[in-house]
């Protein structure tokens, strides 16, 4: 017997892969990659070497939150932004699991169906997100958010990487 699956490991993988790919291409801190399915299964995980150990945790946060919203956890921290009980709230009922920041994007099918979510952490929260769309992309599946914040490139964590030589 065979289950309908939502995101396949197929495609999990991909979208993994891919991110994780440009990360580098982008120069980023070291990422972490989590693909749930539609039921927030974990499919997929990825840590990179130096990153650290609460990566998974926030990554996890991330699509997990995504998923529960049923937004990107872009569009939550906008909409919990002048509404701190509620993201208060929201925190209680996730047992802490909800992460609103950028890097938990949905995954649709060509129908718009949700069929899961990836987060990613490592960098900062808008090159994240752009790894997760465009990873998403890539395998031939829809995103939302469907585009990266226009100012990714240019959003830091510090002045100082990559550490000068």
């Amino acid at each position: 017997m065979r289950l309908q699956t939502s995101l396949s490991l197929t495609n999990a993988s991909a979208i993994v892969d891919e991110s994780l790919r440009l990360g580098r291409e982008a120069n980023l801190l070291p990422l972490t990659v989590v693909a749930l399915d539609a039921g927030g299964k974990l499919i997929a995980v990825k840590c990179e070497d130096g990153s650290g150990i609460m990566r998974f945790d926030v990554a996890f946060g991330k699509a997990w939150g995504a998923l529960g919203m049923g937004i990107s956890s872009r569009l939550i921290r906008d909409r919990l932004a002048d509404r701190p009980s509620f993201q208060n709230a929201l925190a209680a009922a996730s047992d802490g699991r909800l992460i609103p920041v950028p890097g938990g994007v949905l995954v649709r099918d060509a129908n718009g169906i949700t069929i899961g979510a990836i987060g990613i952490s490592g960098d900062t929260s808008d090159k994240d997100e752009y790894c997760a769309i465009a990873a998403i992309h890539f395998a031939g599946l829809l995103s939302e958010s469907v585009e990266p914040d226009q100012g990714w490139r240019d959003s830091s964590l510090s002045d100082t990487y990559p550490p000068s030589k």
